[in-house]
């Protein structure tokens, strides 16, 4: 019984640590600020609409993949220029993820924007690490912004969305960025890492990824400046000019997880049971704030896919009409 606990244990850990994340350099103070030297090296034509990108990325130090999905007018009008919705994925996975498993390119063929969704490492924390490299942030927001820009006719209107690791990454993105993103939205995501669970989870689920989390942040006690300007939970009045979405479950497993493992529902309700609480202060703090926020605390619902994707529906006629509306014809 102790070591099944004690399997939990680790694989509760692993979790946690895939839904957190903030980076450290403010990319002002990059010198990749304007989108450096970074290009796009090669394009897989995936389906009509679909295309896999490769990009070399100083920011990043290689080559980093990203997926996006054309607007619906693409070949129609030629000389738009289109809003942009960046899907940012969650730990242990990739830039494939959200195709692989949600409907989005069904959902998105009457969408007028351009979707992107670019890769952020299997543990890449949506960071500019303190060491130098590798500078996501960076990548994300001015090399991978200024590439959509000049070579597939990307305008200023955007979005950002990410579940887990990249929901916390989308926020961190909105929050340091003022006024680059009109719509944020978090599934499943760490809002506050002040939290000593969250410090905790961090520090030794960046051991077993075999990462020094001092390379990423710094010392959480040193450098309590940098943790907490990269905390959400920290800075509400940063968000105001966007609009969030806050989603998260219960941690009640329920009919879509019938078909899962038994392991990874346990793991999956035990990491979204510790959400709602934070999740939930976080929003009344944003709101007090004069931030414009919605929420959605849904029961059952566990750490995964088939609840993210029906969370994924539930905010599309609001992306759509925060997007579709400001297309320069």
């Amino acid at each position: 019984m102790r070591g099944l606990l004690l399997t939990f244990l680790v694989l509760f850990i692993v979790l946690i640590d895939a839904g957190t994340a903030a980076p450290v350099h403010s990319v002002s103070n990059s010198p990749w600020a304007d989108g450096g030297k970074a290009r796009i090296t090669s394009e897989k034509k995936i389906s009509e609409r679909v295309r896999d990108l490769t990009i070399s990325s100083p920011a990043v130090g290689k080559s980093v993949p990203v997926r996006i999905i054309l607007p619906k007018s693409w070949y129609a009008r030629k000389n738009a220029t289109f809003p942009v919705l960046y899907m940012l994925h969650g730990g242990d996975d990739d830039y494939t993820s959200w195709t692989r498993e949600t409907d989005i390119e069904e959902l998105s063929d009457q969408a007028d924007f351009l979707i992107v969704m670019p890769d952020g490492g299997r543990h890449g924390y949506y960071s500019d690490w303190r060491i130098g490299t590798p500078l996501w942030e960076t990548f994300h927001t001015a090399e991978l912004v200024r590439l959509m820009e000049s070579k597939y006719r990307a305008n200023t209107t955007r979005a950002v969305a990410g579940l887990s690791m990249g929901g916390l990454g989308a926020l961190n993105y909105a929050a340091r960025h003022r006024g680059m993103f009109k719509y944020a939205a978090a599934m499943s995501s760490y809002v506050d890492l002040d939290e000593p669970a969250v410090r905790l989870a961090l520090l030794l689920g960046a051991d077993r990824d075999g990462i020094d989390i001092k390379d990423v942040w710094g010392d959480p006690h040193r450098d309590v400046a940098n943790w907490r300007s990269h905390n959400p939970s920290a800075m509400p009045e940063a968000f105001r000019g966007t609009r969030v979405h806050l989603s998260v479950g219960s941690g009640r497993p329920g009919p879509s997880d019938l078909n899962r493992r038994l392991d990874t529902v346990i793991v999956g309700a035990v990491a979204e049971r510790v959400l709602p609480e934070s999740v939930e202060k976080f929003a009344s703090s944003l709101r007090r704030s004069g931030v414009r926020t919605t929420t959605h605390f849904y029961d059952p619902g566990t750490h995964s896919w088939p609840y993210w994707q029906s969370e994924l529906h539930r905010i599309w006629p609001t992306v759509s009409a925060v997007l579709d509306r400001r297309v320069v014809r």
